[in-house]
């Protein structure tokens, strides 16, 4: 069983649908007691990410996540999810994050090295490039394109933690993990069959998790 953290930011939606057409179940919550009883926790997140911490510490989420990554069992953080994994964030000011992944989140220049300009967000269709094609996550998985819009990029810390990249004047981290903790900066349930396949290998994951803990 899936848990989807419902905190009221995230594409709630799409998600939801995404893992019923994969036949995953799952379900959508924001009661931590609730959470504890599945076998992996998706985290989705669409917005700022100071609002995204302000919530989850009002909610008692934040030591939950903390508590959960600690366990041992699958988390997957998703955009705005995928950058609250990390130490903290530049964004409306200094934030700190989940501090579950070694980088900072900074906000995309707009320009290049030479002065020319490029649209912020970065919104649509790039091509992933794979570091780690062995990985849990990517099994089955071709190097296809999948859908970004972020206005924000996680500077990383360790290169050991970056599974797929992407291009955008930077190199974009796109699938970020250590361990159980996992991310994409795209949305996997809005990137057709290639991010299809990620949400069935994270789906594959947690069922594998779960049967370990029976």
């Amino acid at each position: 069983m899936i848990g989807i953290v419902d905190y009221g930011m995230g594409n709630l939606h799409s998600v939801s649908k995404a893992l019923e057409r994969l036949e995953l179940d799952y379900v959508l919550t924001d009661d931590v007691e609730k959470l504890k009883q599945t076998d992996g926790l998706l985290l989705p997140g669409v917005g700022a990410f100071p609002d995204a911490m302000k919530t989850l510490n009002e909610m008692g989420l934040t030591d939950f996540l903390r508590d959960w990554a600690d366990s041992g069992r699958p988390l997957l953080g998703i955009c705005l999810g995928m950058q609250l994994l990390f130490e903290e964030s530049e964004e409306h000011g200094e934030t700190e994050g989940l501090k579950l992944l070694p980088g900072r989140v900074e906000r995309f220049l707009g320009h290049t090295a030479n002065g020319e300009t490029y649209k912020v967000p970065h919104m649509g269709w790039n091509k992933l490039t794979f570091q780690k094609p062995d990985h849990k996550l990517l099994q089955d998985v071709e190097e296809g394109h999948v859908y970004f819009v972020h206005s924000y990029v996680v500077k990383h810390k360790d290169e050991n933690v970056l599974i797929a990249s992407s291009e955008y004047d930077v190199t974009v981290p796109a699938v970020v993990g250590r361990d159980n903790v996992m991310g994409t900066q795209f949305h996997p349930e809005k990137s057709s069959h290639v991010g299809m396949a990620i949400l069935r290998n994270f789906g594959e994951l947690v069922t594998q998790g779960g049967e370990s803990r029976e």
